[in-house]
């Protein structure tokens, strides 16, 4: 049984379609979601996000924060970021993780944004390898 799923970022909506199962990247862990789920709201974390339809095909995005949310049968992800894997370069993602790991940290606050770049390149990797 399907159900309806809408993902939304700043600057357009992403995706609206029924859709079977969603496996959400959480601030905790990855999460399924199936339809007649209890209600549920969370924080995303950043990572992959698997969307499998009712024609059996299934698409990857990558997430980069936000909240999700179900309920009555209708799932809603807000999030910054939402990139299908196949858009995603491989070797780019590959050369933004070196590009942060080679950055020079001077104090707490550029050692801090070194890890989330780190992170994002590395989950935007994962990602586009999974493609």
């Amino acid at each position: 049984m399907a159900f309806q799923c809408f993902v939304v970022t700043p600057e357009q909506q992403v995706l609206d379609e029924s859709i079977v199962q969603a496996i959400i990247p959480g601030d905790d862990g990855l999460l399924g979601v199936l339809t007649d789920r209890a209600p549920l709201l969370m924080k995303l974390g950043m990572g992959p996000l698997r969307i499998d339809r009712t024609n059996g095909q299934s698409t990857l995005y990558f997430v980069s924060g936000g909240v999700a949310q179900m309920k009555d049968n209708k799932l809603t992800i807000l999030t910054n970021e939402a990139t299908p894997a196949a858009e995603i370069d491989l070797d780019s993602a590959r050369a933004e993780y070196a590009e942060a790991e080679a950055r020079r940290t001077l104090d707490a606050q550029t050692a801090t944004d070194r890890q989330k770049q780190m992170a994002r390149a590395k989950a935007r990797q994962e990602v586009a390898e999974k493609k």
